[in-house]
């Protein structure tokens, strides 16, 4: 096997939760490879450069091995190399988050229904 699927690849190293959600990830662009944006059917090679955005931050990682199968994280975390750059960022935005966190006032009691329904109009759900 010389090439895999984008959408697979993401999934079988765990940056996402199902392969949709890797190829909706795809689509909306928090995919680069070698600095071009990729699509979900993209051929994976290995030693190509990606940016993978995700809930857990932006990772800037070196393909080592390929696969298309979802198996254990330690399998998985074997499939890739993250940049030193990158883990760094990472922590530093992790760091700063839990800074800010002080700084946030706590909300002295639970939302009423009011409020709630005022919380929920806001985020845009029905």
């Amino acid at each position: 096997m010389t090439t895999v699927r984008m959408d697979k690849w993401l999934w079988a190293a765990r940056f996402f939760k199902t392969r949709a959600q890797a190829a909706k990830a795809c689509d909306i662009g928090r995919i680069r490879s070698n600095e071009i944006e990729a699509k979900p059917a993209r051929d994976v090679r290995v030693g190509d450069l990606l940016r993978v955005k995700n809930a857990g931050g932006e990772f800037h990682i070196e393909v080592l091995q390929l696969s298309e199968m979802r198996g254990p994280a330690s399998v998985a975390q074997a499939l890739y190399r993250e940049t030193e750059a990158s883990k760094a960022l990472r922590q530093q935005v992790a760091a700063e988050q839990k800074a800010m966190q002080q700084f946030s006032p706590l909300p002295a009691a639970r939302p009423s229904k009011r409020d709630r329904r005022r919380i929920i109009q806001f985020r845009g759900r029905s």
